[in-house]
């Protein structure tokens, strides 16, 4: 079977507005206030937990690579806490999903969120039993950029790993795939959107709708 599995935060959904109320929850204790902003901040958010310590630290003059490593499982428990208070799914993710299952592709997720909190989000969203698998950060002993996450979430879709297409929203994303030997679609609409064309993906995504036709195109037909 072929596959396409995707990439969470920034490509399925907008996590930023939570992953950075969670932050900011550690550097108040830090007693240095909301110092990551919501608007501004997106792309770091996305980017993971230690990037966004490591970011608000620097910010403030106290970085400080011990800190960043004690706040980590703060962050992580804040961020548990209210995991879906201001996520909301990119509009068309889940109907080109739908749309691929009905064509015959497997469909499956490979985040470098930890595998817990990626299935807490996807449970609350309502939309976990859309994908047939789910790779996190911690479900193996490599994570992304490594291509083994995303070969397992593709086997675990009941897929070939090498008949697999990865759609994601960053570097990581587009080097896991390269390390694959398998295509990538980059989207443009998160954050960091037009920095995605210089990565060079095989192609680019402005709206989900045109994400059937790119897949077909890239890796064939389901049934080819």
């Amino acid at each position: 079977m072929r596959t396409v599995i995707f990439d969470l935060d920034g490509t399925l959904a907008d996590t930023s507005g939570d992953l950075i109320e969670a932050a900011n929850a550690c550097f108040r204790q830090l007693g240095l206030g909301d110092v990551l902003d919501p608007s501004r901040d997106q792309g770091t958010a996305l980017r993971g937990g230690k990037r966004m310590l490591t970011v608000g630290l620097e910010r403030t003059g106290r970085y400080d690579a011990e800190v960043v490593e004690r706040f980590y499982p703060v962050l992580l428990e804040a961020y548990a806490g209210q995991i879906d208070r201001h996520t909301v799914l990119y509009p068309g993710a889940m109907a080109a999903v739908g749309a691929l299952k009905q064509a015959g592709y497997g469909v499956g997720i490979c985040t470098n969120k930890p595998e817990a909190l990626a299935e807490r989000l996807l449970q609350s969203l309502g939309v976990r039993d859309d994908f047939a698998s789910l790779v996190g950060a911690d479900t193996l002993a490599v994570r992304k950029p490594d291509p083994e996450p995303l070969r397992e979430a593709a086997r675990r879709a009941g897929g070939d790993p090498a008949r697999t297409l990865l759609v994601g929203d960053s570097d990581t994303d587009r080097n896991t795939a390269r390390a694959a030997g398998v295509p990538s679609v980059l989207v443009t609409f998160g954050p960091a959107g037009d920095d995605m064309a210089a990565l060079a993906p095989e192609a680019l995504l402005e709206r989900y709708e045109d994400l059937p036709g790119l897949v077909a195109r890239l890796i064939g037909a389901a049934g080819g």
